[in-house]
């Protein structure tokens, strides 16, 4: 499995990275954390070694404590911390109704910095994003402190999450930008009008929800019952009577090249991307090991470019309006 270069800088990871967030926060009560520590580790061993979090990702154990997802990834790397790429992220904040609140300030940044390199329990991050745009603060604002934060050694490079065009383009005429991380999968391309730009400024492009949440590994039913609050799939539209509707004919797709490749639909969904372009790296979530196992397989799956075109182009007839559930990561 070769690795893929991040961007413009020097960080290498494989085709497959890992979205930590279900350990904390969206997908039901958070994992226990000796277990959650244990299932990481297992992750590096399985070979993955680009670990993705934020300070944002918390959620509410049933004791009433705090799951703080960065101090789960910060205790899984312990002994093997420079063999592994950890992305945070600063910015966001929830409110109790799960809307987001943002603040990209440079005092926020390095107050936030600090935090999460405690909980981490690091002296850097090796990538550290800024999780939404702030409509407040200029990105040369964010840019310029993201560029002192690299001169003082306390980040390597920095990135952006939900990027726009406009927004990646003046950050990264103050400061190079290493990557962004927008949703994408193939019920989600409306971000491919930045695949030029990506490779213009020689940027990464970290897909999250690459799965679609889960729908495409097509093991969920509108039957299905997410038995907690804390479980966001439950209000995703996807996984309505509509939602199934709307994605039988993809689902359709995706089990009929996955038993032609003798792989999995999760698999191909993941693949599709990762042959589609050099420098998209998904990372899946899963709290489950041999899921964790079978999504970072995805990266041994090739696809040729002619396979490619012809899911796009099915794609392209398909019609994924009723998808518009949203978590806020």
């Amino acid at each position: 499995m070769e690795k893929r270069k991040l961007g413009n800088s020097e960080l290498y990871v494989n085709p497959v990275g890992l979205g930590c967030m279900g350990f904390s926060r969206a997908y039901g009560d958070p994992t226990e954390k000796r277990m959650a520590i244990r299932t990481l580790r297992e992750a590096f061993d399985i070979g993955y070694n680009f670990f993705d979090t934020a300070e944002s990702y918390t959620g509410v154990n049933p004791d009433g404590t705090i799951s703080y997802n960065e101090e789960l990834v910060g205790q899984a790397v312990k002994g093997i911390r420079n063999q592994v790429v950890i992305a945070t992220k600063m910015g966001v904040s929830h409110n109790d109704d799960r809307s987001l609140k943002l603040d990209s300030s440079p005092e926020t940044i390095r107050r936030s910095l600090a935090g999460s390199l405690k909980r981490l329990g690091t002296d850097y991050v090796d990538l550290y994003y800024q999780h939404r745009i702030d409509p407040k603060v200029e990105p040369e604002t964010v840019a310029e402190t993201m560029a002192e934060l690299i001169k003082e050694g306390k980040i390597r490079y920095w990135g952006i999450s939900e990027a726009t065009e406009e927004y990646l383009r003046r950050a990264a005429a103050v400061c190079p930008v290493t990557a962004i991380e927008n949703r994408y999968s193939m019920m989600a391309r409306w971000h491919e009008s930045i695949f030029p730009v990506c490779e213009e400024l020689h940027v990464a492009y970290v897909a999250f929800s690459p799965i679609a949440n889960g729908f495409l590994t097509g093991k969920y039913t509108p039957a299905t019952k997410f038995d907690s609050i804390q479980d966001y799939r439950a209000a995703m539209p996807q996984y309505t009577e509509e939602g199934f509707a709307k994605a039988k004919e993809l689902l359709d797709l995706l089990a009929n090249m996955a038993a032609q490749k003798n792989a999995t639909m999760g698999q191909i969904s993941l693949a599709w991307m990762i042959n589609k372009k050099p420098y998209i790296v998904p990372i899946p979530g899963s709290r489950k090991v041999e899921r964790l196992k079978e999504n970072f397989e995805a990266g041994n799956i090739m696809l040729t470019k002619d396979e490619i075109a012809m899911i796009d182009a099915k794609l392209d007839t398909m019609n994924f309006d009723v998808f518009g559930g949203h978590i806020s990561q």
